[in-house]
Protein backbone atom coordinates (compact mmCIF):
# COMPACT_ATOMS: atom_id res chain seq x y z
CA UNK A 1 0.00 0.00 0.00
CA UNK A 2 1.52 3.43 -1.06
CA UNK A 3 0.88 6.72 1.89
CA UNK A 4 -1.86 7.82 -0.04
CA UNK A 5 -3.70 5.03 0.27
CA UNK A 6 -2.78 4.74 3.44
CA UNK A 7 -4.02 8.19 4.39
CA UNK A 8 -7.30 7.43 2.57
CA UNK A 9 -8.24 5.13 5.66
CA UNK A 10 -8.04 8.48 8.16
CA UNK A 11 -9.72 10.96 6.12
CA UNK A 12 -13.10 10.27 7.37
CA UNK A 13 -15.03 12.75 8.75
CA UNK A 14 -17.35 11.69 11.68
CA UNK A 15 -19.39 14.47 13.17
CA UNK A 16 -19.72 13.02 16.83
CA UNK A 17 -16.06 13.60 16.94
CA UNK A 18 -16.37 17.14 15.44
CA UNK A 19 -19.37 18.25 17.45
CA UNK A 20 -17.38 16.85 20.36
CA UNK A 21 -14.12 18.90 19.10
CA UNK A 22 -16.22 21.95 17.99
CA UNK A 23 -18.80 22.33 21.16
CA UNK A 24 -16.42 21.15 23.45
CA UNK A 25 -13.27 23.77 23.11
CA UNK A 26 -16.30 26.43 22.63
CA UNK A 27 -17.31 25.50 26.35
CA UNK A 28 -13.39 25.56 27.41
CA UNK A 29 -12.99 28.66 25.61
CA UNK A 30 -15.93 30.56 27.38
CA UNK A 31 -15.78 29.01 30.71
CA UNK A 32 -11.79 29.99 31.02
CA UNK A 33 -12.46 33.39 30.07
CA UNK A 34 -15.42 33.52 32.62
CA UNK A 35 -12.83 31.89 35.30
CA UNK A 36 -10.21 34.84 34.34
CA UNK A 37 -12.23 37.35 34.45
CA UNK A 38 -14.36 36.39 38.12
CA UNK A 39 -10.88 35.74 39.55
CA UNK A 40 -9.27 38.54 37.88
CA UNK A 41 -8.12 39.54 41.56
CA UNK A 42 -6.66 36.13 42.39
CA UNK A 43 -3.82 36.01 39.89
CA UNK A 44 -3.30 31.85 40.97
CA UNK A 45 -6.47 31.97 39.13
CA UNK A 46 -6.07 34.44 36.51
CA UNK A 47 -3.11 33.10 35.06
CA UNK A 48 -3.99 29.41 34.23
CA UNK A 49 -7.26 29.94 33.10
CA UNK A 50 -6.20 32.69 30.92
CA UNK A 51 -3.64 29.99 29.83
CA UNK A 52 -6.31 27.71 29.11
CA UNK A 53 -8.06 30.19 26.91
CA UNK A 54 -5.21 31.20 24.98
CA UNK A 55 -4.71 27.59 24.17
CA UNK A 56 -8.79 27.14 23.63
CA UNK A 57 -8.30 30.32 21.07
CA UNK A 58 -5.32 28.94 19.30
CA UNK A 59 -7.67 25.26 19.23
CA UNK A 60 -10.28 27.13 17.62
CA UNK A 61 -8.29 28.72 14.89
CA UNK A 62 -7.23 24.89 14.62
CA UNK A 63 -10.41 23.71 14.02
CA UNK A 64 -11.96 26.59 11.44
CA UNK A 65 -8.61 25.45 9.12
CA UNK A 66 -10.52 22.05 9.22
CA UNK A 67 -13.51 23.60 8.09
CA UNK A 68 -11.89 25.45 5.55
CA UNK A 69 -10.68 22.01 3.71
CA UNK A 70 -14.22 20.66 4.79
CA UNK A 71 -12.52 17.90 6.90
CA UNK A 72 -14.11 19.04 10.58
CA UNK A 73 -18.23 17.79 9.79
CA UNK A 74 -19.25 15.29 7.14
CA UNK A 75 -21.06 17.52 4.81
CA UNK A 76 -19.14 21.03 2.84
CA UNK A 77 -22.79 22.74 4.18
CA UNK A 78 -21.73 21.90 7.98
CA UNK A 79 -18.12 22.93 7.43
CA UNK A 80 -19.22 26.19 6.16
CA UNK A 81 -21.60 26.85 8.80
CA UNK A 82 -19.12 26.25 11.21
CA UNK A 83 -16.43 28.10 9.88
CA UNK A 84 -18.46 31.57 10.03
CA UNK A 85 -19.35 31.01 13.47
CA UNK A 86 -15.84 30.02 14.53
CA UNK A 87 -15.07 33.46 12.42
CA UNK A 88 -15.59 36.18 15.47
CA UNK A 89 -13.77 34.18 18.04
CA UNK A 90 -10.41 33.40 15.95
CA UNK A 91 -10.47 36.77 13.98
CA UNK A 92 -9.79 35.09 10.90
CA UNK A 93 -12.78 36.15 7.99
CA UNK A 94 -13.62 32.74 6.89
CA UNK A 95 -13.99 32.77 2.92
CA UNK A 96 -11.05 34.47 2.77
CA UNK A 97 -9.08 32.95 4.95
CA UNK A 98 -10.21 29.51 3.38
CA UNK A 99 -9.32 30.70 0.02
CA UNK A 100 -5.80 32.13 1.12
CA UNK A 101 -5.18 28.99 2.67
CA UNK A 102 -5.96 26.92 -0.53
CA UNK A 103 -3.43 29.03 -2.21
CA UNK A 104 -0.72 28.42 0.54
CA UNK A 105 -0.99 24.48 0.10
CA UNK A 106 -1.14 24.74 -3.89
CA UNK A 107 2.11 26.13 -3.75
CA UNK A 108 4.02 24.90 -0.97
CA UNK A 109 7.60 24.90 -1.14
CA UNK A 110 7.23 26.78 -3.77
CA UNK A 111 10.39 29.39 -4.23
CA UNK A 112 8.66 31.00 -7.03
CA UNK A 113 5.30 31.77 -4.85
CA UNK A 114 6.54 32.54 -1.48
CA UNK A 115 3.92 34.78 -1.06
CA UNK A 116 1.04 32.39 -0.67
CA UNK A 117 3.04 31.42 2.73
CA UNK A 118 2.66 32.78 6.21
CA UNK A 119 5.90 33.72 7.14
CA UNK A 120 8.94 34.96 4.34
CA UNK A 121 11.84 33.31 3.30
CA UNK A 122 14.50 35.05 1.54
CA UNK A 123 17.16 33.07 -0.27
CA UNK A 124 20.70 33.36 1.02
CA UNK A 125 21.38 34.36 -2.99
CA UNK A 126 18.92 37.28 -2.44
CA UNK A 127 20.29 38.02 0.91
CA UNK A 128 24.00 38.61 -0.45
CA UNK A 129 22.12 40.69 -3.45
CA UNK A 130 20.03 42.70 -1.17
CA UNK A 131 21.12 46.39 0.05
CA UNK A 132 21.49 47.15 4.34
CA UNK A 133 17.51 48.68 4.43
CA UNK A 134 16.38 45.40 2.95
CA UNK A 135 18.56 42.98 5.26
CA UNK A 136 17.99 45.24 8.32
CA UNK A 137 14.27 45.11 7.94
CA UNK A 138 14.71 41.47 6.94
CA UNK A 139 16.07 40.98 10.11
CA UNK A 140 13.86 42.38 12.40
CA UNK A 141 11.01 40.80 10.82
CA UNK A 142 12.90 37.39 11.06
CA UNK A 143 14.08 38.47 14.61
CA UNK A 144 11.38 36.01 17.25
CA UNK A 145 11.52 38.66 19.94
CA UNK A 146 9.94 40.91 17.33
CA UNK A 147 7.97 38.82 15.21
CA UNK A 148 6.07 36.74 17.53
CA UNK A 149 4.64 39.17 19.70
CA UNK A 150 4.24 41.88 17.13
CA UNK A 151 3.64 39.51 14.24
CA UNK A 152 0.65 38.19 16.55
CA UNK A 153 -0.96 41.59 16.92
CA UNK A 154 -0.39 42.78 13.63
CA UNK A 155 -1.62 39.68 11.86
CA UNK A 156 -4.76 38.99 14.34
CA UNK A 157 -5.38 42.19 15.33
CA UNK A 158 -5.12 44.17 12.45
CA UNK A 159 -4.24 42.65 9.13
CA UNK A 160 -7.26 40.11 9.50
CA UNK A 161 -9.63 43.16 9.23
CA UNK A 162 -8.76 43.60 6.13
CA UNK A 163 -6.37 40.11 4.52
CA UNK A 164 -5.07 39.71 1.40
CA UNK A 165 -7.15 39.30 -1.54
CA UNK A 166 -10.12 40.19 0.54
CA UNK A 167 -11.89 42.27 -2.71
CA UNK A 168 -11.24 39.15 -5.05
CA UNK A 169 -12.90 36.58 -2.16
CA UNK A 170 -15.46 38.43 -0.39
CA UNK A 171 -15.15 41.95 0.96
CA UNK A 172 -19.09 42.01 2.21
CA UNK A 173 -17.93 39.01 4.41
CA UNK A 174 -14.81 40.66 5.56
CA UNK A 175 -16.94 43.66 6.45
CA UNK A 176 -19.85 42.10 8.39
CA UNK A 177 -17.41 39.60 9.80
CA UNK A 178 -15.45 42.82 11.23
CA UNK A 179 -19.19 44.39 12.47
CA UNK A 180 -20.01 40.99 14.56
CA UNK A 181 -16.55 41.79 16.01
CA UNK A 182 -17.39 45.15 17.87
CA UNK A 183 -20.66 44.09 18.70
CA UNK A 184 -18.74 40.52 20.91
CA UNK A 185 -16.42 43.58 22.04
CA UNK A 186 -18.92 45.92 22.80
CA UNK A 187 -21.05 42.75 24.64
CA UNK A 188 -18.26 41.85 26.57
CA UNK A 189 -17.44 45.49 27.68
CA UNK A 190 -21.07 45.72 28.87
CA UNK A 191 -20.99 42.56 31.01
CA UNK A 192 -17.31 42.75 32.14
CA UNK A 193 -15.76 45.85 31.75
CA UNK A 194 -12.83 47.72 30.76
CA UNK A 195 -10.97 45.47 32.99
CA UNK A 196 -12.41 42.52 31.26
CA UNK A 197 -11.96 43.36 28.19
CA UNK A 198 -8.04 43.88 28.79
CA UNK A 199 -7.64 40.23 29.88
CA UNK A 200 -9.46 39.07 26.97
CA UNK A 201 -6.88 41.31 25.27
CA UNK A 202 -3.88 40.00 26.59
CA UNK A 203 -4.74 36.23 26.21
CA UNK A 204 -5.94 36.32 23.13
CA UNK A 205 -2.84 37.80 22.51
CA UNK A 206 -0.62 34.91 24.24
CA UNK A 207 -3.07 32.62 21.98
CA UNK A 208 -1.87 34.77 18.71
CA UNK A 209 1.72 34.14 20.00
CA UNK A 210 1.33 30.63 20.13
CA UNK A 211 -0.12 31.05 16.51
CA UNK A 212 2.46 32.15 15.09
CA UNK A 213 5.22 30.46 16.94
CA UNK A 214 2.93 27.30 15.57
CA UNK A 215 2.91 28.82 11.75
CA UNK A 216 6.53 29.47 11.69
CA UNK A 217 7.90 25.95 13.03
CA UNK A 218 5.69 24.01 10.51
CA UNK A 219 8.05 25.08 7.15
CA UNK A 220 10.58 26.47 8.89
CA UNK A 221 13.25 24.06 9.90
CA UNK A 222 16.85 23.00 8.74
CA UNK A 223 15.88 20.60 6.13
CA UNK A 224 12.51 21.74 5.25
CA UNK A 225 11.96 21.94 1.41
CA UNK A 226 11.81 24.46 -1.39
CA UNK A 227 12.55 24.96 -5.00
CA UNK A 228 11.15 25.99 -8.39
CA UNK A 229 9.59 24.32 -10.85
CA UNK A 230 10.13 22.03 -13.34
CA UNK A 231 11.97 20.21 -10.25
CA UNK A 232 9.45 21.24 -7.34
CA UNK A 233 7.93 17.82 -6.19
CA UNK A 234 4.97 18.36 -4.39
CA UNK A 235 4.51 15.13 -3.04
CA UNK A 236 7.90 15.53 -1.30
CA UNK A 237 7.31 19.65 -0.36
CA UNK A 238 4.21 18.79 1.63
CA UNK A 239 6.05 15.78 3.82
CA UNK A 240 9.48 17.60 4.24
CA UNK A 241 8.70 20.80 3.97
CA UNK A 242 6.04 20.72 6.70
CA UNK A 243 7.12 19.70 10.58
CA UNK A 244 5.85 17.08 12.84
CA UNK A 245 6.53 18.44 16.17
CA UNK A 246 6.87 16.06 18.78
CA UNK A 247 5.83 17.94 21.71
CA UNK A 248 3.58 15.25 23.52
CA UNK A 249 0.54 14.04 23.33
CA UNK A 250 -1.61 17.12 25.48
CA UNK A 251 0.10 19.56 23.40
CA UNK A 252 -1.19 18.34 20.47
CA UNK A 253 -4.32 17.85 22.20
CA UNK A 254 -4.43 21.48 23.16
CA UNK A 255 -3.49 22.73 19.57
CA UNK A 256 -5.99 20.43 17.67
CA UNK A 257 -3.29 18.10 15.90
CA UNK A 258 -2.01 21.30 14.22
CA UNK A 259 1.88 20.08 14.94
CA UNK A 260 1.22 17.60 12.43
CA UNK A 261 1.50 19.27 9.98
CA UNK A 262 3.62 16.63 7.40
CA UNK A 263 0.40 14.35 7.29
CA UNK A 264 -1.97 17.46 6.59
CA UNK A 265 -0.42 19.16 3.73
CA UNK A 266 0.04 15.56 2.54
CA UNK A 267 -3.63 14.66 2.76
CA UNK A 268 -5.64 17.64 4.07
CA UNK A 269 -8.77 15.74 3.86
CA UNK A 270 -7.96 13.66 7.64
CA UNK A 271 -9.83 15.86 10.23
CA UNK A 272 -7.62 17.03 12.95
CA UNK A 273 -8.90 14.34 15.54
CA UNK A 274 -7.59 11.85 13.11
CA UNK A 275 -3.90 12.99 12.30
CA UNK A 276 -2.16 12.15 15.28
CA UNK A 277 -3.27 8.74 14.93
CA UNK A 278 -2.22 8.44 11.47
CA UNK A 279 1.13 9.94 12.05
CA UNK A 280 2.17 7.61 14.82
CA UNK A 281 0.83 4.61 13.18
CA UNK A 282 2.26 4.58 9.71
CA UNK A 283 3.95 1.73 8.51
CA UNK A 284 7.84 1.91 9.29
CA UNK A 285 8.66 2.42 5.35
CA UNK A 286 7.12 5.56 5.87
CA UNK A 287 8.33 6.81 9.04
CA UNK A 288 8.77 10.83 9.31
CA UNK A 289 11.25 13.01 10.80
CA UNK A 290 9.79 14.47 14.33
CA UNK A 291 11.01 17.69 15.94
CA UNK A 292 11.57 17.79 19.49
CA UNK A 293 11.42 20.75 21.13
CA UNK A 294 14.89 21.77 21.50
CA UNK A 295 15.56 21.21 17.80
CA UNK A 296 12.21 23.42 17.53
CA UNK A 297 13.84 26.33 19.26
CA UNK A 298 17.18 25.96 17.20
CA UNK A 299 15.23 26.28 14.64
CA UNK A 300 14.37 30.14 15.15
CA UNK A 301 17.89 31.21 14.48
CA UNK A 302 17.28 29.67 10.90
CA UNK A 303 16.50 32.69 8.36
CA UNK A 304 17.73 32.02 4.74
CA UNK A 305 17.22 29.08 2.26
CA UNK A 306 20.62 27.99 0.98
CA UNK A 307 19.22 26.84 -2.65
CA UNK A 308 22.69 24.94 -2.93
CA UNK A 309 23.03 22.84 -0.38
CA UNK A 310 19.01 22.62 0.21
CA UNK A 311 19.21 23.77 3.79
CA UNK A 312 17.68 26.56 5.86
CA UNK A 313 20.86 28.23 7.31
CA UNK A 314 21.55 31.19 9.86
CA UNK A 315 22.14 34.51 8.86
CA UNK A 316 26.14 34.62 7.15
CA UNK A 317 28.98 36.16 9.89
Amino acid sequence: MDLRSYTRKFAQQDNRLAAASFFGTFIVYFSALALAISFRETWYVLLPAGVIFAFASVRLYVLQHDTGHHSLFESRGQNELAGHVLSPFTFAPFEVMKQNHNLHHANIGNLEHRETGEIHTMTLREWRESGPWQRLYYRLYRNPLIMVPAGAVFTYFIRYRWPKNSSRFGALGVVLHNLVILALLWLLYRVAGGQGLLIWFVFSLLGGMIGVFLVYLQHNFEDTYWDRRPDLNPAEAALQGSSCLDFGWFFDFAVANITLHDIHHFNARIPSYRLRQCHYSLPSEYALRRIKFGEAIRALSLKLWDEDNKRLVPFPA
